[in-house]
């Protein structure tokens, strides 16, 4: 079992989450080529080590947590 750290309901099960996806900064909508907008949608850097990921916690508070999440190990923490 993974537990969630969530900044409102304190550490959940993995279960009453969501996962939203790697957080990647997104392009300036104005001025944002079709190719920066396909490796903003598209392409995740999948890296070895901590990333930042954005969570829903649907079965709880219903708010998006972003949380830093060691890949190889699932060791988490809170970025909130």
């Amino acid at each position: 079992m993974m537990l969630l750290p969530c900044p409102w309901c304190g550490p959940r099960n993995v279960s009453e989450f969501t996962y939203g996806g790697e957080r990647t900064p997104r392009p300036d909508p104005a001025t944002a080529t079709p190719a920066e907008w396909r490796d903003y949608l598209y392409t995740r850097r999948n890296t070895r080590g901590w990333t930042a990921e954005t969570w829903y916690h649907g079965n709880g508070c219903r708010q998006h947590v972003v949380i830093e999440r060691h890949t190889l190990t699932n060791e988490t923490r809170s970025t909130s």
